[in-house]
């Protein structure tokens, strides 16, 4: 069997036209697609705004800056996810207080968010892990109004995920996305912000574009604008925008491929003991199908993979508040996300992963955990 890679970039010629449309218009920052895709994106989550921004992480402290969290307000983050997730809050200056995970899913959850609440909490960030919906996000989203707290999703994840068919990033204030190249589709780097909430809308298209107040487009005299407050340079270039478009146009089927592909999993795996998994979801986007091995021996089969060419990865191998940064102020224990981080193996689940692949990754890992 050849390698088989642990994502792949689903990139096609029409997209290739039109990114060389934008090379050869001499226009290369946010424009034309920048517009298109961002009016696509709205429609295709359901929100109402939607902007485009350099990374997800810039568009999570764009959020947090519009929400006016500062260095007297803490923001609970769940001990389970990459560390950009806790490092956008503290850019603002806030106290991250982190909260232990559902070890099935990786994702936080109702029960945890009470144990942790008090009255210095200001905002709570959910992540949904793997393109998991976070199943308690009702619940939450009712206790964070009921007591004035601003609820952020980080869906990173979770491009075509959805809760009772409504798609993640809705129940919340904001909600960033990511374009990263592993994610379901990509620029390479890039992400996005949705909202419901105008006022916070606009707030934040100021805040990612130097804090100038009006877009190139709206200028009736190039170059004539004004500043009313500090901003920053977390724009997407058109080139990019350009590569996106044409990718969410035709993203329900890919999507579609992709939850085929868990189903596939899910079937040749079933009947080992040794691997567990979530069971199917249909509102899963599969941004990777994860499952979990005994932390005795993880880590050795992940180099055997390696070894045989089967690309893998783990979401995350270290829970946030044990990295070096945050364990200075953090020395509390985090069951839940420390079993999470020593079992999970990620397996790719890109659209044109073949059966015959599948069966292949399968039969080996059965093979390595008898």
């Amino acid at each position: 069997m050849r390698q088989i890679k642990f994502s792949k970039v689903d990139i096609i010629k029409d997209d290739l036209v039109k990114v060389n449309k934008v090379l050869k218009s001499g226009w290369l920052t946010h424009g034309k697609y920048t517009r298109l895709f961002e009016e696509k994106f709205k429609k295709y989550t359901g929100a109402n705004y939607a902007t485009t921004v350099s990374s997800c992480t810039a568009g999570l402290h764009l959020i947090f800056l519009a929400l006016g969290i500062s260095k007297n307000d803490t923001v609970l983050v769940p001990a389970m996810s990459h560390v950009a997730s806790a490092h956008a809050a503290s850019y603002t200056g806030a106290k991250i207080k982190f909260a232990d995970v559902d070890l099935e899913t990786g994702n936080i959850t109702f029960d945890e968010i009470k144990k942790n609440f008090d009255k210095t909490l200001k905002a709570i960030i959910v992540v949904h892990m793997s393109g998991i919906p976070v199943k308690d996000i009702k619940k939450i989203q009712s206790f964070c109004k009921k007591n004035k707290i601003f609820l952020v999703e980080d869906c990173a994840h979770a491009i075509g995920s959805r809760l009772n068919q409504q798609h993640v990033g809705n129940f919340g204030d904001a909600a960033a996305f990511s374009f990263y190249p592993t994610k379901q589709i990509t620029a390479g780097e890039g992400g996005a912000v949705i909202s419901n909430n105008k006022k916070l809308f606009a707030k934040i298209k100021k805040l990612k574009a130097f804090g100038i107040d009006t877009d190139i487009k709206d200028r009736k005299i190039p170059g004539l604008y004004n500043v009313k407050g500090l901003g920053y340079n977390f724009r997407m270039t058109d080139f990019q925008a350009a590569l996106l478009y044409t990718q969410i146009k035709r993203y329900n089927s890919k999507l579609k491929k992709r939850r085929d592909n868990a189903q596939i999993y899910e079937n040749f795996l079933s009947d080992c003991k040794n691997i567990n998994f979530s069971n199917f979801l249909d509102g899963n986007s599969y941004f990777i199908f994860q499952i979990f091995v005994d932390e005795k021996i993880r880590n050795n089969l992940i180099k055997k993979m390696v070894r045989n060419k089967i690309g893998c990865s783990i979401h995350y191998a270290t829970p946030i508040p044990y990295f070096e940064y945050y364990k200075k102020s953090h020395n509390k224990r985090f069951k839940n996300a420390e079993k999470y981080a020593n079992t999970n193996i990620s397996l790719p689940v890109y659209p044109d992963l073949k059966k015959e692949q599948i069966r292949y990754i399968s039969n080996f890992l059965i093979e390595n955990l008898k």
